[in-house]
């Protein structure tokens, strides 16, 4: 696999990049991704401590600093406190990467209302609050990246997954009416679409499905959190300055089948 610099001919250095949900997997791979490339990062998780430090740990280890935070992106006022810790901390952040996203997947007939409002407070509401708390910063310096993390799930539509696809689906129409909002402040906002990527998720799914789903992959193989990173540094670049309103899918080609 191509390096992330092979698709990079900016530097990230001097910028502030915020990950909601960096404490393992895709959200990981990011921000490793965009300290490697000159960023300042800080992370958010909620329950994985011990994960949030080891990205921290690598984040340090490329020679930038992290700022680590305990942030259910669900809580509004929670979000506004936690971005004020990481302006006080490393710098006001001019790049967001909302990652965070949970899945709570059962059949419609089965789902609780709270399963519902759960997964749509935390993977649309929560980039809702978080951007909210970041356009002021960039506004002010006249510079923005917003790159929201969603699903081809939301394009194609998954059994038992209503509420993940539902929410993802409203990230789409979030990111193309923001993109157009900021624009003139030469700030861009993309959403990238992952398909069945490896990770804590995918790992427990049974062996049988699996097979399954790699077989109408173009490609072979489910995707890599590292698959995903190259294509979030591109676009927080100088290089991705004129890419804005889009939805980038990383899967190996499943919806061209």
């Amino acid at each position: 696999m191509a390096d992330a610099a092979s698709l990079n001919d900016g530097s990230l250095d001097g910028r502030v990049a915020l990950v909601t949900g960096g404490s393992r997997g895709i959200g990981r791979a990011l921000a490793l991704a965009l300290a490697r490339h000159g960023a300042d990062v800080a992370i958010t998780y909620v329950s994985q401590a011990k994960g949030a430090e080891e990205t921290a740990a690598g984040v340090r280890a490329a020679g930038r600093h992290c700022h680590v935070a305990a942030c259910d992106v669900a809580d509004g006022a929670a979000v506004v406190a936690m971005v004020q810790a990481v302006t006080e901390a490393i710098g006001p952040p001019d790049i967001l990467v909302n990652n965070a996203g949970i899945t709570r997947d059962t059949l419609l007939m089965r789902m609780k209302d709270e399963d519902w409002d759960t997964v749509v407070a935390t993977d649309l509401r929560g980039a809702f609050v978080t951007t909210r708390a970041c356009l002021r910063g960039m506004m002010k310096s006249r510079w923005g990246r917003i790159i929201n993390i969603g699903s081809i799930v939301a394009a194609m539509g998954n059994p038992g997954q209503a509420n993940y696809a539902a929410a993802k689906a409203g990230l789409g129409g979030f990111t193309r009416s923001i993109a157009r909002e900021v624009g003139s402040r030469n700030i861009t906002a993309n959403l990238i679409a992952p398909g069945f990527i490896e990770t804590d998720i995918t790992a427990d799914l049974p062996d049988d499905l699996v097979a399954r789903v790699r077989a109408q992959i173009p490609l072979q193989r489910l995707g890599t959190p590292e698959d995903v990173a190259p294509l979030v540094v591109f676009l927080a670049s100088e290089s991705g300055r004129y890419i804005t309103g889009q939805t980038i899918n990383v899967d190996g080609g499943l919806l061209t089948t």
